[in-house]
């Protein structure tokens, strides 16, 4: 009987607290609204990264040997760009001297990729750049043909053995 009352109580308060004259409408502020149209007017004015080139070829190096290339890029948008982070897949390539400050539309900017050379055949490395564009980040691509270095010792070869299970 208490549980029967209990949850008629309850069902009394609910019924009372969302029965009001107030509607939805009547909660919105026009002033909320008119900033909210302004904003979403402006939101597709995105900064617009474009690279002078997006992937760099080292050609042919031999295994060992450190280069290093510099990506130019511009901001043709219409809204400042900002490059807030750069980083590498692994760290044989170092992205560095990045600007951190908010390029203007039309401005230019420049970044360092320094790559050890260490590897075997075709090696490709991806730089991915965190920024305020559509996208969120862009990606940059650095490759070489590593060949093995002609003055390095052989390797001795290695020696295998065989048990037998019983």
């Amino acid at each position: 009987m208490k549980k029967v009352i209990l949850g008629l109580s309850a069902l009394c308060m609910v019924a009372f607290t969302s029965c009001k004259e107030e509607n939805a409408a009547s909660k919105i502020n026009s002033d909320n609204v008119a900033a909210a149209a302004e904003r979403d007017a402006t939101s597709s004015d995105f900064p617009v990264i474009t690279f002078a080139e997006a992937e760099h070829d080292f050609g042919t190096i031999v295994n060992g040997t450190p280069v290093e290339t510099i990506f130019k890029y511009t901001n043709t948008g219409d809204s400042p760009l900002v490059v807030s982070n750069i980083k590498s897949t692994c760290g044989c390539t170092v992205p560095t001297d990045w600007n951190k400050d908010p390029i203007a539309p039309g401005d230019s900017a420049e970044f360092t990729v320094k790559f050890n050379g260490k590897g075997n055949n075709q090696v490709s490395k991806s730089i991915t750049l965190t920024t305020n564009t559509e996208k969120g980040s862009e990606v940059v691509k650095i490759k070489a043909f590593i060949e093995p270095d002609p003055n390095a010792p052989a390797k001795k070869a290695g020696s295998a053995a065989i048990k037998s299970v019983q």
